[in-house]
């Protein structure tokens, strides 16, 4: 692992504790060398950066060149294994971002290491609870995903010290221990404590069986890889014909440019794939809401099976207006949206047809849970984003605890597939005939290799060094 930057805190290792005994939830069996308690001793961030705009690779109406990267967070501690999380970015700002992570340091260094769903809860309190960098927020954007990522991070070390995949370690919890991760406040109008320990027990029969299946048979996919709006129409084509010959029966492109490009865009694609296979467009905030709605009217005898971000995520009446013209093509969104209180309202508006939550958008695990629960409440399916640095390995585990300990449903969902980045992990994505194989290795699969963030560490490393790209 390459020396962290100037600035992130560390602490002298302690002397390791002595071993103890560790309850793994669901009754699963413990991992066969239990780790001894132990102490977090520093954060290390790391600016990482793949030049991904050379190739235009996750190009698209408002993000025409975007360099996919990643603030990358590992927990270390003096004994056992150590937490990996992160915050994607597309570039510059990188260091912003990495910059809000080191601040919460003081929060974590010196903390017993949390290895149950109280003390990990605890812990998102107090990240949460922290009134100076709140108000930046206050629970959005920066300083939110910072928290997001050491959030995220320590149920990777958890999750890791259990010798357990995040999905299984999550989705083995009690409903009691689940409803604890979560804050309630501001939520209460919409989805009360009580309603969602309703929600969590009425989909506990089953749970084994649903977690037998995922191994057994995976998670359904659908892929953006053939969509990126600088991609040519012969790659398009060439693209989406092998996402169909790969299993895939959805794809997604990205529109909102020029509306004649996308009309020949979604021909092309529909005449590639025929009309049995679904195909998602995404605008990418790019819209008003009136030129949505022209927009997609437009669109609609390609047959799009919905309609991605169409304007601000923070519209909640400029969504519903947009769903309700334009109905039957569903309106997806979440990606951007900052927190769990934006989401209970496009669903409560009835705004939203498709929940796209983000793994590295809001404040982690808890309030992804928050997040699933409210869905569930209201009856919306939830299709997380994903592609970028990491997403596809993260949100993986998401989808499978939604399917397994709350929705106990696959009807409606579908994860989308980036073939983007993955060699750089660890523990990598891995899709299969168009579906997502179940994670089996321990923790939240965040784990960079260090070849990768040595080689492209932002502005030093040897991808970077001289190129005076910026």
């Amino acid at each position: 692992m390459p020396t962290p930057e100037p600035g992130a805190p560390a602490t002298e290792p302690a002397a390791p504790p002595a071993t103890r005994k560790i309850t793994v939830p669901g009754g699963a069996a413990p991992p066969a060398a239990i780790p001894p308690a132990a102490t977090i001793t520093a954060v290390d961030v790391v600016d990482v950066r793949f030049p991904t705009s050379r190739e235009l690779d996750g190009s698209d109406a408002m993000n025409p060149d975007p360099d996919y990267s990643a603030a990358y967070v590992v927990l270390r501690t003096d004994s056992g294994p150590e937490g990996h999380g992160l915050v994607f970015t597309i570039g510059r700002g990188n260091d912003v971002q990495a910059a809000a992570i080191r601040a919460l340091a003081p929060h974590v260094v010196g903390r017993p290491v949390p290895e149950d769903a109280a003390a990990l809860a605890a812990l998102s309190a107090d990240l949460v609870g922290d009134s100076q960098i709140r108000w930046l927020g206050p629970e959005k954007g920066v300083a939110h995903m910072a928290v997001g990522a050491v959030v995220n991070a320590a149920w990777d070390l958890a999750s890791r010290r259990a010798g357990l995949p995040l999905w299984r370690f999550l989705s083995g919890m009690s409903p009691e221990e689940l409803v604890g991760l979560v804050d309630f406040r501001y939520l209460t109008d919409a989805l009360t404590p009580d309603e969602a320990l309703t929600l969590l027990r009425d989909a506990q029969p089953g749970r084994s069986t649903r977690a037998e299946e995922l191994q057994r048979c995976g998670y359904p996919a659908y892929t953006t890889s053939p969509g990126w709006l600088g991609y040519p129409d012969d790659k398009l084509a060439d693209l989406a014909a092998r996402a169909v010959a790969d299993g895939f029966d959805m794809i997604k492109l990205k529109v909102g440019a020029d509306l004649s490009d996308d009309i020949r865009r979604m021909g092309l694609a529909r005449s590639v794939v025929g009309p049995s296979v679904r195909i998602a467009v995404d605008a990418n905030q790019r819209w008003d809401v009136g030129a949505a709605i022209g927009w997609v009217r437009e669109l609609a005898p390609f047959d799009p099976y919905w309609v991605e971000e169409p304007t601000s995520p923070d519209d909640v009446l400029g969504h519903r207006a947009i769903a309700e013209a334009v109905a039957p093509v569903r309106v997806a969104t979440g990606e951007h949206v900052a927190n769990r209180v934006v989401f209970k309202q496009l669903l409560q508006a009835g705004a939203v047809d498709v929940v796209q939550l983000d793994a590295c958008r809001v404040g982690g695990v808890g309030e992804l849970l928050a997040i699933l629960l409210l869905a569930r409440k209201f009856g919306v399916p939830v299709c997380p984003h994903a592609g970028g640095v990491g997403l596809c390995e993260l949100v993986r585990h998401l989808a499978m605890v939604d399917y397994v300990a709350v929705s106990g449903s696959l009807d409606g969902r579908v994860l989308e597939w980036v073939d983007h980045l993955h060699e750089h992990f660890t523990d990598p994505a891995v899709v299969r005939d168009g579906r997502y194989l179940a994670p089996t290795a321990p923790g939240f699969s965040a784990q960079l290799k260090e070849s990768s963030v040595r080689d492209h560490r932002y502005p030093d490393g040897p991808v970077w060094a001289g190129t005076g790209e910026r």
